[in-house]
């Protein structure tokens, strides 16, 4: 396990990037269908309503509240990551075809409207060096925000792809926002619990997620996603994932320098602006999109964040090694 861990990790890629693939080889393998297909649908169900239990469980309100001081830092934070990035995610879709697949054009905005991470975010500024305490409070409210805010850009962005239907707002209240608000609710009893036992929910937090990604690409293979799209296909919509990582990350850097920055918090701007979260873009998937179609929509996403995470490793590192003798705030 050992070996294989250290071999993951010199590809640029650790055991869950490496479980979330694996889920989607069982499922163009193994897809699950008829009496099946209702009986993972359930469970994915439930394993959503448990993520966002959790994180309303972890996410501090004294967290959100600090966040909000910093405005100069979290407004450029928030405007690029609901407002800069759908824009950019509107362009993307609008590529002609021979540059983008149509199946995958939704997945690109999609993508777009989703909230910043958390847990990547806060550790490579970390690595770097940065403003630490800004990417904690900046990371919690975009997620925070993210929960109302990506539904309703994916119903304007999107139409009838993933409109705000009765159904999905119904879905988007049971399977989201109230799992996460009992959390909340719930914390003061079980705050310290859920600390202390981060690890292992830390497992069954992404264990849930790994049910969802199956579950979706079974639909998507089901519907015949692999006859749709080809390895071609796959590279074109890598080149653009990687553009789109370039585009946010350069503009982040150049906007704090301008913007007269310290060099913390232009470390804690750049990985917030550029990041994506697919813990929330999983299950939120699976809430508004139906089922034969969330494969489509969830590839970009993952092709996404995997080259996020290996590019904003190595520009962490090299952030951290920049000279001691410059002054760090927390």
């Amino acid at each position: 396990m050992g070996a294989l861990k250290a071999w993951l990790k010199a590809l640029g890629l650790d055991w869950y990037i490496a479980a979330i693939v694996g889920m989607v080889v069982l499922a163009s393998v193994l897809p699950a269908r008829g009496a099946a297909a209702p009986i993972v649908g359930d469970l994915t169900k439930a394993g959503i309503a448990l993520v966002f239990f959790i994180h309303g469980a972890k996410l501090s309100q004294e967290a959100v509240v600090r966040g909000l001081l910093h405005w100069r830092l979290h407004g450029l934070v928030l405007a690029t990551t609901f407002i800069f990035w759908p824009l950019l995610g509107l362009g993307a879709a609008a590529l002609p075809a021979w540059l983008l697949p149509a199946a995958l054009a939704p997945g690109l905005v999609y993508l777009a409207c989703l909230p910043s991470t958390i847990q990547s975010a806060i550790g490579f500024t970390a690595i770097g060096r940065g403003n630490v305490a800004a990417a904690v409070c900046g990371a919690s409210v975009s997620n925070l925000l993210g929960m109302v805010a990506t539904p309703v850009l994916v119903g304007l962005l999107l139409g009838a792809e993933g409109a705000l239907s009765f159904s999905s707002l119904q879905a988007i209240l049971l399977q989201l926002l109230a799992p996460f608000v009992a959390g909340q609710v719930l914390r003061r009893w079980i705050g310290d619990w859920v600390q202390k036992n981060a690890k292992t929910l830390g497992l069954v937090d992404r264990g849930s997620i790994l049910l969802v990604v199956y579950n979706a690409f079974s639909g998507a293979v089901t519907a015949g996603m692999w006859s749709k799209v080809s390895a071609f296909d796959l590279a074109r919509i890598v080149l653009i994932c990687l553009v789109l990582l370039a585009l946010t990350l350069g503009l982040m850097i150049w906007i704090a320098r301008v913007r007269g920055f310290s060099k913390e918090d232009e470390i804690a701007i750049a990985f917030a602006g550029c990041n994506k979260s697919l813990a929330a873009g999983v299950p939120m998937a699976g809430v508004l999109f139906p089922a034969a179609t969330v494969g489509f929509v969830l590839l970009p996403v993952m092709l996404y964040h995997q080259f996020q995470l290996m590019v904003c490793a190595a520009l962490a590192q090299r952030y951290g090694r920049r000279p001691l003798e410059e002054p760090v705030h927390d």
